[in-house]
């Protein structure tokens, strides 16, 4: 056979990629870190005075507010936009936990420049 002598590197789009854990492929000094380590610090009774409670449950009021405003930093404005950085950017996936909020219908967000 003419192509015999070819080799490839193997790969297997269907492996379990590893580490499953993003905070390990995330630099310590890039902004998403930033975003989460001042969100973080932020007292929680400020963030959950607005809420009720009762009904379904609610995504996380701090995992929000990261996504908001390392939106802001990233110049990213629309809903449609923000969900695909939730499901295709690796630190956007960071912040919210895996997370894909529906910032479009359930959060109504295109964010006002």
């Amino acid at each position: 056979m003419k192509y015999d002598h070819i080799s490839f590197v193997n790969y297997n789009m269907n492996q379990l990629v590893l580490p499953l854990d993003l905070e390990i492929l995330i630099p310590q000094n890039h902004l998403s870190t930033i975003v989460h380590e001042a969100v973080e610090k932020l007292d929680d009774t400020l963030l959950f005075q607005p809420y009720k409670g009762g009904g379904r449950p609610l995504y996380h009021p701090k995992m929000l507010l990261k996504v908001i405003i390392y939106v802001y930093t990233q110049k990213v404005y629309l809903g449609r936009q923000i969900e695909k950085l939730l499901t295709e950017n690796i630190y956007f996936m960071w912040l919210s936990g895996s997370q894909t909020p529906d910032f479009e219908r359930s959060i109504g967000f295109d964010l006002i420049v």
